[in-house]
């Protein structure tokens, strides 16, 4: 767990009660943003958890609170708390009550953490609120605001992020860079803190909210429950065993195939990741090939037991050592988050598995390097039997093979050029981090080197990029120079229209073109007997990928990319994207 997702559990604050902490900083920050003073009249729309823990923390904080909901026993239960409240369901409209417990002025604010599509509840909270009176949004409602409502008192209006600042901020939360206390007093981390302190000082009861409690292995029976909607419910526990000991490793899944010995002539596959690539692209190419599925593993396990399911996996866990101490699994999968790729193919070879990691194979060369040098190492201990791929599918495209045979009998050099309309990925997406995805150039542009290379056939010799500055620096013109006096150009853009071909490639040799579109048609111009081949659908190679590697492993044949090749490319996109970064 990232440190700033972490707070300290005060000795006076017991386990049931430190677990509303989340929700209690829900309510916190929305307080928060409506700045509540000493004396203030508050209302609170919607009693739920996080109303009522709203209604707890307005009145340490010497706040009138009124509390509304349509249910009479959560009403009861704020007034337990201190709060005046008004039924709903028998007082539809609460302006009067509201009113008469002002005298007449308003509330100074409301915060409405009700869940509905109507947008009434923020209607209401107007109609309460004294002149520019402050709303809060802490739940989800209907947002057809009337401007009359907001335009003669002067309200304002907020929408309450979550835990506070901090919240859906990638550096904050998974990189662990705080935010200085001297500028942002309160933190979503803080505001947790602040939390425990007041259920320490006993200004938080969450007793009274705790309505059920589950074993951890019954939790189905509480979802069941919920989903029933025949039984009150408010707080829900599920409690671990009395030894606080958590089930790790892995759980059985109803596998529909056999799993071999691990022998090297038999696939049998461990997967390291079980996201949208893996479970969309990968994932069902690989359950058309000869291989034995033994285990998933995610990190969070959810995700990982889906798809193990879907594709007959025999287990799912959570922790990637199960997969390389498992002698029976003799081939990895590695489909994570690029910055862990070099780690787990060091560990992949180190156990003397078979490795396919999905681009990029890493991320610097100083890990290029240790790669290299575990590989020679682990193809020693395996007898030259150990292969290592890395997923450039592009060049296992049917219409690219058509392109390479075509072009196998050329006695010139080529000009290539492959245009990338790459299109906008959000500048925070973890891909655009430098440290975690990459980069672009490092992440995708990849295929794109390999491709040329692969077309061209011959060595690279020489690379360059020029980059346009953009927030994401994703648009940029990469020269390759071949060997054999080829040329090409990677041109990847980020700034294009999305209803323009993502990918087309040209190549020019002895006054003939071949044009690639988007893998779904070649077209020929002065190539005898060939004019244009079509596919039913796109084909990017996936498939013809996975068929070759597992088909590799069975025969002993050699790897379909050779380390040679896979080191090369990786060597001139690590050295391009090192380009980019110091002309940023």
């Amino acid at each position: 767990m990232p440190r700033l997702l972490c707070a300290a559990v005060p000795d006076a604050v017991s386990d049931e009660t430190a677990v509303f902490t989340v929700l209690g900083a829900i309510a916190l920050q929305g307080v928060r943003l409506a700045s509540p003073a000493i004396g203030e009249t508050v209302a609170v729309s919607g009693l739920g958890l996080i109303g009522l823990l709203t209604v707890q923390i307005l009145k340490a904080n010497g706040c009138r609170v009124i509390g509304i909901d349509v249910d009479a026993d959560r009403c009861r239960l704020a007034e337990n708390f201190g709060a005046v409240t008004v039924d709903l369901s028998a007082t539809p409209d609460p302006t009067g009550p509201v009113d008469e417990f002002t005298r007449g002025e308003g509330v100074d604010a409301v915060l409405i953490s009700a869940a509905t599509k109507s947008s009434e509840p923020v209607h209401q909270a107007a109609k309460m609120c004294a002149k520019r009176g402050r709303i809060v949004l802490v739940g989800v409602t209907g947002l057809q605001l009337n401007r009359a409502d907001f335009f003669e008192k002067e309200l304002t209006f907020q929408v309450s992020c979550s835990y506070g600042p901090g919240r859906y901020d990638p550096v904050y939360e998974e990189q662990g860079q705080d935010y200085p206390r001297g500028y942002v007093r309160w933190t979503e981390q803080r505001n947790f803190q602040a939390v425990l302190e007041l259920m320490a000082a006993g200004k938080i009861d969450v007793d009274p909210l705790i309505t059920h409690r589950y074993p951890f292995k019954a939790a189905s029976d509480a979802y069941a429950m919920i989903a029933g909607g025949e039984e009150p419910y408010m707080g829900i526990l599920l409690q671990y065993d009395a030894d606080g000991a958590v089930a790790a490793g892995s759980v059985a899944l109803a596998g529909d195939r056999p799993v071999g010995s691990g022998t090297s002539t038999r696939p049998v596959v461990g997967m390291l990741g079980a996201g949208t690539f893996a479970g969309r692209i990968l994932l069902p190419a690989l359950a058309q090939t000869d291989c034995d599925l033994k285990q998933i593993v995610s990190s969070g396990g959810v995700t990982g037991t889906h798809l193990g399911r879907k594709f007959g996996f025999q287990k799912s866990g959570t922790d990637p050592d199960e997969i390389f101490s498992d002698n029976t699994i003799n081939t990895v999968f590695i489909t994570t988050r690029h910055n862990s790729h070099a780690a787990f193919v060091l560990q992949a070879l180190a156990a003397g598995k078979h490795v396919f990691c999905e681009k990029p194979l890493c991320l610097n060369q100083v890990e290029l390097t240790e790669i290299d040098r575990a590989y020679r190492k682990s193809r020693e201990a395996t007898e030259g039997s150990g292969l290592l791929m890395v997923g450039f599918n592009r060049r296992f495209s049917p219409l690219v093979q058509k392109a390479k045979m075509l072009l196998s009998q050329r006695a010139e050099p080529v000009s290539m050029v492959m245009n990338v309309n790459a299109g906008v990925i959000p500048v925070d997406h973890w891909t655009q981090d430098p440290d975690i995805g990459g980069g672009r150039l490092i992440g995708e542009a990849c295929h794109f080197i390999d491709l040329l290379f692969y077309v061209c056939g011959a060595d690279i010799v020489a690379s360059k990029l020029v980059g346009m500055r953009s927030p994401g620096n994703d648009t940029f013109s990469i020269q390759l120079g071949f060997a054999d006096g080829s040329i090409g150009s990677v041109n990847y853009y980020a700034n294009g229209h999305k209803a323009y071909p993502k990918e087309r490639l040209q190549v020019f040799c002895e006054g003939k073109v071949l044009e690639l579109d988007n893998f779904r048609k070649l077209q020929g111009w002065g190539w005898p007997g060939f004019k244009t081949e079509k596919l039913w659908r796109q084909d990017k190679g996936h498939l013809n990928e996975m068929v070759q590697f597992i088909s590799a492993i069975k025969t002993g044949a050699p790897a379909p990319i050779t380390f040679a090749e896979i080191k090369q490319v990786t060597h001139h996109t690590l050295e391009l994207a090192a380009e980019l970064e110091r002309t940023a």
